[in-house]
């Protein structure tokens, strides 16, 4: 009887786990929600005041406005926007990497997102571009950068 007893608190237990994890998971996880407009989202946000942790010389463009940086794990991440359309911050962005003295591992461009992969400075990582701002004229950014 008490092996009965333990296997039903352990499946209760386990119930009540997978439910907590599902209903967190529904309710997703904030900043990037979709709009009314087809899967558009919010993306000009105030510039954050916290450093980046990239190197002096990376490519930091008077359009790009950074609203969010942290790192995770040996990973710095930098979130923001470009206020322009999709091809233009490619475009120049990808110009901008050079110019740095950077190397342009690879590029890819899509219809609704772009990528720019790179090394130097001892680091690595990629500048992601993604044009599903709810915003006109603003292309969402994403930038890694890792040690190389």
């Amino acid at each position: 009887m008490k092996e009965a007893s333990l296997k039903f608190r352990l499946l209760a237990f386990g119930l009540i786990v997978g439910a907590t994890v599902l209903v967190a998971a529904g309710c997703g996880g904030g900043g990037n929600k979709e709009s009314e407009e087809g899967g558009a989202s919010a993306c000009r946000a105030a510039a954050t005041t916290a450093a980046t942790g990239f190197p002096a010389g990376f490519p930091k463009p008077g359009e790009l406005t950074i609203t969010a940086a942290h790192r995770d794990g040996p990973t710095r991440v930098i979130e923001g926007y470009w206020a322009s359309g999709l091809d233009e911050a490619y475009n120049e962005y990808k110009d901008q990497v050079d110019e740095a003295g950077y190397t342009v591992l690879f590029t890819e461009k899509e219809e609704h997102d772009a990528e720019i992969s790179y090394k130097g400075e001892g680091r690595s990582g990629q500048i992601a571009l993604r044009d599903d701002c709810s915003e006109s004229d603003t292309t969402r950014v994403h930038i890694t950068s890792r040690p190389a």
